[in-house]
């Protein structure tokens, strides 16, 4: 299982430990999701105010969040879906808020480590047509969720 992973740090502060722990729960939940290989995904690490730009920007929410997805496959309206493309399968984007990582982290008494993993997993669900709208939704996605992160160690 191979999952191309674009690591963007505009925070500077990410180490190289923690991309490696993101790339590792995004490879499990990749080969739990039976994902094909050479699909692609990027992470974004932000700060708190480019956050809020985007969650401003492209979800009418002015206030930062610690994780937002752009899942490439979501169809608009008159929009065709490409059949026979060879390319690679393009995912989407994920974009991780440093400090509202750490303040999560903090606030629910873990690790960094274990906050990071969360929200790119999180995230990467989004990706991959998830979603918490409704009462039935949230229990799928979250009981997912908790499989992939106890399956990786990551459990609480």
């Amino acid at each position: 299982m191979s999952l191309l992973i674009d690591f963007i740090d505009e925070t500077e502060e990410v180490k190289e430990a923690y991309m490696s722990l993101i790339r590792e729960v995004l490879e499990k939940a990749a080969q739990m999701e039976n994902i094909e290989d050479g699909a692609e995904v990027s992470v974004t690490f932000v700060d708190n105010e480019r956050i809020r730009e985007i969650n401003r920007d492209y979800r009418d929410k002015d206030q930062p969040t610690d994780v937002i997805s752009f899942a490439m496959e979501e169809m608009g309206e008159g929009e065709m879906e490409i059949v026979g493309a060879e390319m690679p399968r393009m995912l989407g984007d994920l974009i991780i808020s440093i400090p509202r990582a750490k303040e999560q982290a903090e606030e629910y008494g873990h690790s960094f480590d274990r906050e990071l993993g969360f929200l790119a997993l999180h995230g990467f669900l989004h990706l991959l047509g998830y979603d918490h709208m409704t009462e039935e939704e949230e229990k799928e996605m979250f009981g997912r969720q908790k499989e992939i992160l106890e399956a990786f160690g990551l459990g609480r």
